[in-house]
This record gives C-alpha cells, sequence and structure tokens, in this order.
C-alpha cells in the first residue's frame, strides 16, 4: 500500500498511456515512471537525500511535481509543496520549520532565493527552467545521476508529505501525510458516490498542488492509470477555457472563486466560449453556491461539493443523491447538492455546542463540527498536539459551525471566526453570501461582522459586481428578505471592484474585517 506502487503498477499494465499532459506535450506511464527512478537516483547522489529528509518544491502545477513526489517516496523523504502565494517570510519560516534538505522551484518563483542563501545556506537549490547561481538545473541534476534509487518498499506509517495550512490566521501549520493515510484516502475519495473517476477519464486540475495536496486528486488519478492535464502557468479564465476547448476534460476542480470568473465568460461569450460536453467538476475550498451549480447545469456539467481541510487529508464530505431521496424534485436535488454532502466512511463526524454537548443530528442545531478517523491529522509536524485544535481523545476542532439533517447532510454555516453575533442571536455569513451571489447582477460577495456599540455586531456585505452590471443596496437588501428577517439584513454595503482573497482563493475576511474594523 505504499504510493509508489501506484505508478509501478501503470508503467507495467499501461506502459503507453499518456500520464500527463502538458503545454501539448504527452508523458506516458513508463516515461513517467523511469522519469521518478532517475530523479530519486539524482536526489540521492547529489544531495544525499535518503529516508526522513525532506525536499521542498516552489512551483506552479506541472509534471515535474509528481516526479519529485515519487522520486521522494521511493527514497523515503518527504515533499514540502510551498504556496506560492504566500509571501516570501511565511515560505521562508515554512522552509526552516520543515528543515528542508533541498528547495526545487520555478524562474519565476526565484525572489526566494536571495533570503535562502542568508539564512539557510546549506539548503540545496535546483532550478527547473533555470541554473541559480548556487545551485543547478534539474535537468543537469538528472545527468549527474549514479547509483539505484529504488529503495525496498517502506512500511505504510512512513511519512510521505508534509502539507503546510495557509497561515492566515498565524503561522503556517505542517500536517504530515503517510503512505497509508495517503492511499486509504484515495480509496475512499474515489468511491462511485463521491467522484466516481475510471481509467477512461483525464483529470483537469486548476487547484494548486500546494492546497491540500490537490485535494489527492493525483494520487486517484494515479490508482486508476487517468490522465492528468496540467494548465501550467494558465490560470486565467479565457485560457482555462481555451485549454478545456483544446484538452477536453471529462473532470476538472478548483475552488469557487474560479469558476466564478470562468461563468461570467460562458454566459458573456457562449458563442466564443463553451465547456465539454458532460464535463464533471469538482468544487471545494469553500462553500459552493446553489446558483452557481444550478448555472453550471444550464452549461451542461455537473458540479461535486465537497468539505474538508487539510489536517483531514483533506476530504470529510461529499455531495451525492442517496438511494432514498432519489425521487427528489429538481429544486430538492440542486439544494443537496449545494450542502457539503454525506461524510466519507472511515470518519466519525459530530457536532458541538457551545456548552460542549453534542447537538442532534436535526439540520437546525449549529455547532462546531468535530472529526476524527484514519486520515484525519493527530497533530502538527514539530508541534505533535495543540490543544486547541485536537482533543485528548483524538477529535480534530475543525473550526467550521454546521448542522446535520436526519440523512446525514451537512450545511456548513459559518467558520467560528466568522459567525455574526448580532444582539445575542447568531446571523450566518456564508448563507448571506450565497443568497446575494444567487442576485443576476452580483459576481463575488463577502458578509463580515463589523462592532457596533448597541448590539454587538452587525453584518457588513462587501460586493463585486458582473462587468456592465450593479445593483442598489436597498434592491440586494430586498433581494436578501426573501430569506433574512429584517433585523438580520446588513444595514451598509460596501461595493468593490474585486473582493481580496487568501493564498488558496477563499475571500480574505481577515482583511475585510481590519479594513471596515472602524
Amino acid at each position: 500500500m505504499d504510493l509508489c506502487s501506484l505508478i509501478e503498477r501503470n508503467a507495467a499494465f499501461a506502459p503507453e498511456k499518456p500520464a500527463i499532459r502538458f503545454e501539448g506535450k504527452s508523458l506516458s506511464y513508463a516515461e513517467l515512471d523511469a522519469r521518478i527512478e532517475l530523479t530519486a537516483r539524482a536526489l540521492k547522489s547529489e544531495f544525499g537525500v535518503s529516508r526522513g529528509d525532506r525536499v521542498a518544491i516552489l512551483s506552479l502545477n506541472r509534471p515535474e511535481y509528481l516526479v519529485l513526489l515519487y522520486a521522494c517516496a521511493r527514497l523515503g523523504a518527504m515533499l514540502v509543496p510551498l504556496n506560492w502565494r504566500l509571501a516570501v517570510a511565511e515560505q521562508m519560516f515554512i522552509l526552516s520549520d520543515a528543515a528542508a534538505k533541498v528547495i526545487v522551484l520555478e524562474q519565476a518563483l526565484s525572489a526566494i532565493l536571495p533570503p535562502l542563501e542568508k539564512q539557510l545556506p546549506e539548503t540545496g537549490v535546483v532550478g527547473f527552467d533555470f541554473t541559480p547561481a548556487r545551485g543547478t538545473s534539474f535537468e543537469t541534476l538528472l545527468t549527474q545521476a549514479r547509483g539505484d534509487g529504488r529503495n525496498p518498499h517502506t512500511d505504510l506509517s512512513c511519512p510521505l508529505l508534509i502539507v503546510y495550512t495557509s497561515g492566515t490566521t498565524g503561522r503556517p501549520k505542517g500536517v504530515v501525510y503517510s503512505h497509508r493515510s495517503t492511499v486509504i484516502h484515495s480509496l475512499i475519495a474515489n468511491l462511485p458516490d463521491h467522484w466516481g473517476l475510471t481509467a477512461a477519464d483525464s483529470v483537469l486540475p486548476v487547484t494548486p498542488m500546494f492546497h491540500a495536496n490537490c485535494w489527492g486528486v493525483p494520487y486517484v488519478c494515479a490508482m486508476s492509470g487517468i490522465k492528468m492535464i496540467f494548465p501550467g502557468p494558465h490560470l486565467h479564465p479565457a485560457d482555462l477555457i481555451d485549454l478545456f476547448m483544446a484538452e477536453p476534460p471529462t473532470y476538472s476542480l478548483g475552488v469557487p472563486t474560479i469558476w466564478l470568473t470562468i461563468l461570467e465568460l460562458l454566459d458573456a461569450q457562449p458563442e466564443r466560449y463553451k465547456l465539454p460536453p458532460g464535463m464533471r467538476m469538482l468544487v471545494g475550498g469553500a462553500p459552493v453556491p446553489e446558483s452557481l451549480i444550478r448555472a453550471y447545469a444550464r452549461h451542461g456539467a455537473a458540479v461535486t461539493h465537497g468539505w474538508g481541510m487539510t489536517e483531514m487529508s483533506p476530504l470529510g464530505t461529499a455531495s451525492y443523491i442517496k438511494p432514498e431521496l432519489q425521487g427528489a424534485g429538481e429544486d430538492e436535488r440542486f439544494r443537496l447538492f449545494a450542502t457539503a454532502g454525506v461524510p466519507i466512511p472511515l470518519m466519525d463526524i459530530r457536532i458541538i455546542g457551545d456548552d460542549g454537548a453534542e447537538r442532534p443530528w436535526d439540520g437546525e442545531s449549529l455547532g462546531e463540527i468535530q472529526v476524527r478517523g484514519t486520515t484525519i491529522a493527530g497533530g502538527y509536524h514539530a508541534t505533535p498536539t495543540e490543544a486547541e485544535k485536537f482533543t485528548a481523545d483524538g477529535w480534530l476542532r475543525t473550526g467550521d459551525v454546521g448542522a446535520i439533517d436526519p440523512h446525514g447532510y451537512v450545511r456548513i454555516a459559518d467558520r467560528t471566526k466568522d459567525l455574526i453575533k448580532s444582539g445575542g442571536e447568531w446571523i450566518s455569513s456564508m448563507d448571506m453570501e450565497n443568497l446575494l451571489m444567487a442576485h443576476p447582477a452580483v459576481l463575488e460577495a463577502a458578509v463580515i461582522a463589523i462592532p457596533d456599540p448597541k448590539l454587538g455586531e452587525r453584518p457588513l456585505a462587501c460586493v463585486a459586481f458582473r462587468q456592465a452590471r450593479a445593483a442598489s443596496a436597498e434592491e440586494l437588501r430586498a433581494h436578501l428578505a426573501s430569506s433574512f428577517a429584517k433585523w438580520q439584513l446588513p444595514d451598509r454595503f460596501e461595493f468593490l471592484d474585486a473582493l481580496p482573497r487568501t493564498s488558496t482563493g477563499k475571500f480574505f475576511k481577515a482583511k475585510l474585517r481590519e479594513q471596515y474594523k472602524q
């Protein structure tokens, strides 16, 4: 059950099948396997990388990402994906915290090299598309490979990756994934009611590899011999749609903000931009508005929604229609698909209220979602336990507030830090955001709490409009009044050109709260 066996199996049984398409070129499974072996030998002979060592990578999605991952795995070492959206100081913290022996990076992301030279001069440097002043190029490294890179298969608990959280509420924290947890996560995630991918599929991940391990999708692809299409630097909506049309994927994945901007192009220029017929989409990283799911259905695409976090490997729930609900009408089906979905197997889940008591699964009772199971982390790298995140009996406090209905569907109401308490009553910012984004003029919306001398907190709605569209605050309040009581409606709206985003593409509410705290 070690991860390397997945690539070796495909190299043996489907050697000529494309494993990766990148910038118009293909890499077969046999070629990928050979490239992995060569890279493992090079890392071992040139840098002494061996069991327990860490190799960092700072790069957009590209074939070498998977090559390095599996090469490290063959050596019993760990890959450390660096978030290229983080500030250099945060990237340096991760390199230091992980004690990376080598860093491999793209030239476009080489701003980290001067502080690296000063603070971590012993760290080896390899450039994918350039030769660093202190280091070597990736291709040159491979020509210097000596010896044998194929180590005996590792034990299941051997660490595979250290994936760092985004660090928006403090320093990034390293979550260690093992071979065992990654293989089990892949088996669970690809159940027919979840992702349901087969060898006939082709998958295009827009989600960066650093974002919760690209949600584990690359390992499902390796397990089933699926072709992956990497977009490289082409992440603008128009470029992505052009790539969809040139190299049609059957399945693609990304955060909601990506799909919102793509949808705007599909709606504005239907004669120019189209999606491949029957394309399925995995949308996660943040709650998905029901309006987005309905809109993509009109364009012939089916949206699968899921919830999870880095500490969960990351999948925790997946949206599908359970057998007893197959007779539900269209509106009810869309509502179910807009929930976070049903908890995955081999994971316990519970809702805990402010009083510490467990809440019933009635669809209404809110509390913090807590989980434990085979693919759930038990602590952080260099910080084995953390009292505010992990309970003594193994439960992970997710920080998400939600409810579970009698059928097991999870509804995420908010993050604990994003809930708005006005006059002693709670208001869900996520529910309000989703309804705002259902308005035909609204592209993006984020609702935050601002201080109020009388009621403690009041909601402020920050809104970005679609191109050539607009609406007044009164119109948006009237739109919200269909689902919210009058006292819950925002007193104030801020109209922005675009909403700030975190390093993983979510709305950066902390920055908005700081901006509007007065």
